[in-house]
């Protein structure tokens, strides 16, 4: 043949197709408002992002500030919502609002399903290794953890019944976790585990890691972030207690700050400073809205700085560093999922907040001029004041400034059972030009023959 020839399509892939519902799914959500309000669906459009503005803003003052400030904050908080769905309603459009926004909500997440990587194209992680069972197991429990998990499922008189070794903490005095721990490998312990919460678990981990024995995690905690991330069952905490007699191994990093041990993270700032106060633990609402005002706009406003390797970030009110990243934007509470444990670097997430417009564009999400993501494999916390308040999976410390914080990849060998579930990690932001590559390819051409 003297020209070319359009070669075959091919048969689009699943991928293809929600590429393409993505993209219908889209076009719907904004042609609902032009049909049923036409070009006025515009004006429409601009109220409701007006609403979400002013409520961030009014969210703001109510955290920032104190007395008349704060009152007129939660007044709009509590007002500018309701308003806006009546004005709505009063002139017909909030079934196509409604509709729209869900509409909206599909097409974002067929477009996240077709962003996220295939598993050809992950970064592979080290797969489990056979290990056998130990001979002589020591296991810490604290009875009070998770709301007395260790009662409701009588995890200590089902681990004593497969050979283990249980030591309960004793809730009237106060017990140093890390030398029970080095003390039970002195007596000749082969594997350390925990039933509690991350911050015990990270604990006896720098003991086990330091000694190179395996560690078990048993979620008995409340929150159990890193008992998620291994994939085990948060809701059935004795499940775990199957990989003493068929377990597997996994190694994981471990990050430092200042030289102690996270298994999940490090926070820095705002947050930090809150859990710090000897009143939260009793008055957690309470303390929060009393302390948040000096803490956010007050002139002992807490301003940190951070460095890690050519990056430099100042004047931020909240830092977070994680032992692996996180999926998305997260707080120290809800950080949601960790994609694997095991890639060597350091998540890193920077907050800065001035003033009420900085406020209200945290609603982007990670892409808020506010916020900073980054990853490194050794971050430098600053301040200008001698000690930095600091919560080590969830536990509020002070450490001496500078912090230094780093990875130790594939430090701790973690024992979990064979049988274990992984729960798929949340799926990536939606990328639209992959989306529109994929639901519009375009046909390639054969060479000219001869």
């Amino acid at each position: 043949m003297a020209g070319g020839a359009a070669r075959p399509a091919q048969p689009p892939g699943p991928r293809a197709w929600w590429a393409r519902l993505a993209l219908l799914a889209l076009l719907a959500a904004v042609l609902v408002p032009l049909v049923a309000a036409g070009l006025r669906s515009l004006l429409w459009l601009l109220v409701g992002v007006a609403g979400l503005v002013v409520t961030a803003v009014a969210l703001w003052w109510a955290l920032a500030h104190a007395r008349a400030v704060r009152a007129a904050g939660l007044l709009l908080a509590a007002t500018v919502p309701p308003a806006v769905l009546a004005l709505y309603a009063a002139h017909g459009m909030l079934a196509p609002a409604a509709v729209s926004l869900g509409l909206l909500v599909l097409a974002v997440a067929a477009a996240r399903i077709v962003s996220a990587p295939r598993d050809a194209d992950a970064a592979p992680a080290l797969p489990p290794r056979p290990a056998d069972a130990p001979q002589h197991p020591w296991i810490l429990m604290n009875p009070r953890s998770g709301g007395g998990k260790v009662d409701r499922f009588d995890l200590a008189q089902r681990a004593r019944a497969m050979g283990a070794r249980v030591v309960l903490l004793d809730p009237e005095r106060h017990q140093n976790v890390a030398e029970l721990a080095g003390r039970a490998v002195d007596e000749g312990a082969d594997l350390l585990a925990v039933a509690g919460g991350d911050g015990t678990q990270a604990l006896v981990a720098e003991v086990a890691a330091r000694n190179g024995l395996p560690f078990l995690v048993i979620p008995a905690g409340t929150r159990n972030h890193f008992a998620l991330d291994l994939g085990l069952d948060r809701d059935d905490p004795a499940t775990a207690l199957e990989a003493l007699t068929d377990g597997v191994e996994i190694d994981v990093d471990l990050g430092y700050a200042a030289g102690r041990v996270f298994v999940n993270n490090a926070s820095f700032g705002t947050y930090a400073a809150v859990v710090g106060d000897p009143a939260y633990r009793d008055e957690k609402l309470r303390t929060t809205l009393q302390t948040l005002p000096a803490l956010l706009t007050g002139p002992t406003a807490p301003r940190l700085r951070m460095r890690a390797g050519v990056v430099r970030a100042d004047g931020l009110q909240a830092l977070l560093v994680s032992n692996n990243p996180y999926r998305r934007a997260v707080d120290s509470v809800h950080p949601g999922r960790r994609e694997r444990l095991d890639s060597g670097r350091l998540g890193v997430l920077c907050v800065r907040v001035d003033n009420s417009a900085q406020a209200a564009g945290l609603l982007r999400g990670p892409q808020a001029s506010g916020v900073t993501r980054l990853t490194a494999a050794e971050v430098v916390v600053e301040a200008d004041t001698a000690t930095v308040p600091a919560g080590i999976d969830g536990e509020a410390v002070l450490l001496p400034a500078p912090v230094v914080c780093r990875i130790a990849p594939r430090a701790l060998r973690v024992r979990v059972p064979r049988r274990r579930t992984v729960t798929p990690p949340s799926r990536p932001p939606a990328d639209w030009p992959h989306v529109l590559r994929l639901a519009l390819p375009r046909r390639r051409a054969t060479r000219p023959a001869g």
